[in-house]
């Protein structure tokens, strides 16, 4: 049997384990970089499962306001500033922190809110944050909710659901893109185990899982090669029809993000 089937049809025995003990497991989809409108971008949306968006506000366009009007199933969440490495040298890639000041990542991330209050409808714009890279300086996440962010989300199994006072992490658990390849398609094996590996875990209470965190996918529209947007077709596919699963809404995952809530200000 080739791989790749042994890997669909390992998820689908996870999906029947779910069905088998009375439970939904429950996916949501985050895609990031997202500037302006694009035949990638078309290719996404088109998959119809509930998605958020997370667009970067410096590079943002007007023409997305006018394609979510034709995308009911798509809201928007905030990708730092302009996605730019700010790292020390040797250190990983970070824009929300690294070698700036605190107070000039607030403002950047003041002025982006701003910048796709103006692009976006209010109603499809939640304060939620998306850090370039996943990755965030320890002493900014305390200062989101201040500066009006109820969400966050990052990479990998939460460690808590709230790690500062009035902020909610969901975070994203399988990653689609083998970045040290070229952002090539990571592999329907590859995808599948991190996938089934997740739910697996959150059924059965694996340690440092929190079971009530959704499974998080991540995809990056504008480099997905014709392997990756196969095998997101037939991931839709497989889900869509199982009656275990369901695909959140950004609002579901991000329950304390009101729509048109608006209010990220700047910097207290």
């Amino acid at each position: 049997m080739p791989p790749q089937i042994a890997g669909w049809d390992m998820l689908a025995r996870e999906l029947d384990a779910w069905s088998a003990a009375g439970r939904t497991a429950e996916l949501w989809w985050r895609d990031d970089d997202a500037v302006t409108t694009t035949t990638a971008l078309d290719n996404l949306l088109s998959l119809g499962v509930p998605m958020v968006l997370s667009v970067i506000p410096a590079h943002a366009s007007a023409d997305l306001s006018e394609r979510l009007q034709r995308a009911p199933h798509v809201v928007i969440i905030q990708h730092g500033w302009a996605h730019t490495n700010h790292a020390a040298d040797c250190e990983r890639k970070i824009e929300l922190g690294g070698a700036r000041a605190d107070r000039l990542v607030l403002d950047d991330l003041s002025r982006g809110h701003r910048r796709l209050r103006e692009l976006i409808p209010l109603e499809r714009l939640l304060p939620v944050l998306a850090p370039p890279w996943n990755r965030i300086a320890d002493a900014i996440v305390p200062m989101l909710p201040p500066l009006g962010f109820s969400g966050l989300s990052r990479w990998r199994p939460r460690v808590h659901e709230f790690p500062a006072t009035g902020l909610r992490e969901v975070n994203v658990h399988v990653d689609v893109c083998d970045w040290n390849a070229g952002a090539r398609f990571v592999g329907s094996r590859h995808a599948l185990h991190r996938l089934v590996s997740h739910l697996a875990q959150r059924r059965r209470g694996g340690i440092g899982i929190d079971p009530a965190e959704p499974t998080g996918m991540m995809t990056h529209h504008l480099v997905h090669d014709l392997a990756t947007w196969r095998f997101l077709e037939r991931l839709v596919a497989a889900t869509t029809k199982h009656p275990a699963v369901r695909w959140l809404g950004g609002p579901e995952v991000f329950p304390d993000a009101q729509l048109d809530r608006g209010v990220v200000t700047s910097r207290p």
